[in-house]
């Protein structure tokens, strides 16, 4: 609103009538979307479900992460369709948490004539051929008094662009729609609306109703959900859960954070190729109401790469194993195609193919709008991927088992490949869209990519080209020291020879550059803490100082600020550090998880959980924790 030469707003008549309806339209229209941050996870390591604190699945998308959404209203409240589940009492409340070291769901319900709660949860099965039905098991069980609950199930297969017939049975309904069909089996009576179903049902203190929805276009013989079988299958997950998360070697301060992270990350993980997804959702926007809307349901080879080591420090080796047999599989180290040896991100099924496109018919959450699907960043070049990718075959070589010689020659082609590319611009780690630039964290993990090698081929005695390894490795060290240094902003910078800031330089310690008490690099620890962070939150750039080529404002950046407090630790400031720590702590979400991004007034942006985000809590609590004995 303008304002005056005194400082005071110019005065405005009132609302017109048409302002007023259409302001209390966007305002009923917004109240339909739980805020991102009102959600827990679950799934079964194919796919992820999406509930919300009211009981309602939002955000589905079977068979697999990147399929097209089967419940997707929280990307159209209208269209995308959902599975509510709840108590139907006017006035309740509701608290949500997770079963105590599993990935098991559960939402409670608290009202005037009793308690009750929803536990949900995706079982893990041991054979291969029954993970493809993607079970979803609901189970409803009346705590305290006595409760009516209500369902309405309303799919929406292909993105809510697929119409699709219903048939309802006595204890279950078939939705079948031209790409597959979906089986709700239940234990209460259902009844058809439209094309969704309804149920309605009460249930008193000690009793039990069950809704299991399968995925039933596949050659598996129909499956009953009987209380009896709800039990055993919550069981059987509570426990694979719990196997796995005993493999910890945590043992620190923030142990259920560093857990929770841990779990969300194996959540992320798709079994049948050991690829890890950035995200499970598409276009959750970094501001509502903006257009930085992006997909991140595909393997980036960095952030993969980044979870690989953070699960290596809890202990986790299979997982890396798993992603580097995805690596052997699908991403060949030795075929040079127009952006490099490596494409920047792949189809959880490996495939190199991700087109991005737009879905106009839906409105986008709060009407944040485009929607997309796919993500042209694919065809990029980023040059700092190489680092973070040899760094984490390094860390397998080291801390899980010894790479094989095959591998070993194809990573030195890879090395070969950075020895020759280094020094070219790039679209760097932000994925900007304003033209390729020489950016300093480009060249820093390409520094990581030869020097990573260099040590595995000394510890090992391994062969390879030392003395060009050597003369590149260092070559990029010092054009680093002399143009990515800015003696008068007195910090390392976002490009060569520039002087904006940005807080990707806060790997430089992180990644043994240098020195964590060197001169330089306290120096600009203290420029980033100046310009770049607010109350313990880390902006990543000044997009006005250094335009992305891309439109609207962002929110503070939750990876740069867990790096802001691992900085902190590693140059002795472990007080500062600990309160960084501490603080960011406040920003997660009721159930221990962060998206992307954090919005002004301490709101979660971005495509929710974030794997970023995830792995830089567990590297920052470890380091941390570390220093403070």
């Amino acid at each position: 609103m303008p304002r005056d030469g005194h400082g005071g707003i110019h005065d405005r008549e009132g609302p017109t009538g048409g302002e007023r309806a259409e302001k209390e339209r966007v305002t009923a229209g917004r109240d339909a979307y739980p805020p991102i941050a009102e959600h827990g996870l679950i799934g079964d390591l194919r796919t992820v479900a999406l509930v919300d604190t009211r009981g309602t699945v939002d955000w589905y998308c079977s068979p697999r992460f990147d399929a097209p959404s089967v419940f997707g209203s929280l990307l159209d409240a209208e269209r995308g369709g959902s599975f509510r589940l709840g108590a139907d009492v006017p006035e309740r409340r509701t608290k949500q948490f997770y079963f105590p070291d599993t990935n098991v769901l559960i939402t409670r319900f608290y009202a005037a004539d009793g308690v009750g709660e929803i536990q949900d949860f995706m079982p893990i099965p041991a054979d291969p051929r029954e993970a493809d039905r993607h079970r979803l098991i609901r189970r409803v069980v009346c705590v305290r008094g006595e409760l009516p609950f209500t369902a309405l199930v309303a799919p929406r297969f292909g993105y809510g662009a697929e119409s699709h017939t219903v048939r309802t049975y006595e204890d279950r309904a078939v939705f079948t729609a031209p790409s597959m069909s979906l089986t709700l089996e239940a234990t209460v009576p259902l009844e058809r609306d439209g094309v969704d179903v309804r149920s309605r049902f009460t249930l008193r203190e000690g009793e039990t109703a069950v809704f299991a929805l399968d995925r039933s276009d596949v050659s598996l013989p129909r499956r009953h959900c009987p209380i009896a079988e709800a039990e055993e299958q919550f069981t059987a997950t509570v426990a694979y859960w719990r196997r796995w998360l005993a493999r910890s070697r945590y043992r620190g301060r923030w142990r259920e954070m560093v857990h929770r992270s841990a779990l969300t990350l194996k959540l992320l993980t798709y079994a049948p190729t050991g690829g890890i997804v950035a995200a499970p959702t598409t276009s959750l926007p970094e501001m509502v109401g903006g257009g930085r809307n992006w997909d991140y349901r595909y393997v980036w080879i960095r952030d993969a790469a980044f979870c690989v080591y953070a699960l290596l420090r809890l202990g986790f080796t299979e997982e890396a194993e798993a992603f580097m047999g995805f690596l052997s599989e699908y991403v060949p180290l030795c075929e040079d195609g127009p952006a490099g040896p490596l494409q920047i991100m792949y189809r959880i099924d490996g495939g190199r193919d991700i087109p991005e496109s737009e879905l106009p018919h839906l409105s986008g959450y709060q009407d944040s709008a485009p929607v997309r699907v796919g993500n042209a960043a694919a065809g990029q070049l980023q040059l700092d991927i190489y680092g973070a990718l040899i760094d984490s075959i390094y860390l397998y070589d080291k801390w899980a088992d010894p790479i094989s010689s095959d591998r070993w020659d194809e990573l030195c082609v890879l090395v070969d490949w950075v020895c020759a590319n280094w020094d070219r611009p790039d679209e760097g780690v932000w994925e900007t869209r304003g033209g390729r630039q020489h950016f300093v964290y480009s060249r820093l993990m390409c520094w990581v990519a030869i020097e990573r090698a260099m040590r595995m081929a000394a510890r090992r005695g391994l062969p390879a080209d030392i003395p060009r390894w050597r003369r590149s490795r260092d070559a990029i060290y010092r054009q680093i020291m002399c143009r990515g240094w800015n003696a008068e902003v007195a910090a390392f910078v976002q490009h060569l020879d520039g002087d904006v800031l940005d807080a990707s330089v806060l790997m430089m310690p992180l990644a043994k550059y240098v020195s964590p008490t060197d001169p330089k690099w306290l120096s600009t620890l203290d420029a980033l803490g100046r310009v770049l962070v607010s109350d313990s939150l880390v902006y990543r750039y000044d997009a006005q100082a250094s335009p992305d080529g891309l439109t609207g404002p962002e929110g503070t950046f939750s990876i740069c600020s867990f790096w802001y407090v691992e900085a902190l630790t590693r140059a002795g400031r472990v007080d500062e550090a600990r309160l960084a720590f501490e603080k960011m702590l406040t920003y997660a979400n009721h159930v221990g998880l962060y998206a992307e991004e954090i919005g002004h007034t301490g709101e979660q942006l971005g495509n929710f959980p974030q794997a970023f985000t995830h792995l830089a809590l567990i590297s920052a609590a470890v380091n941390l924790d570390q220093a403070l004995g």
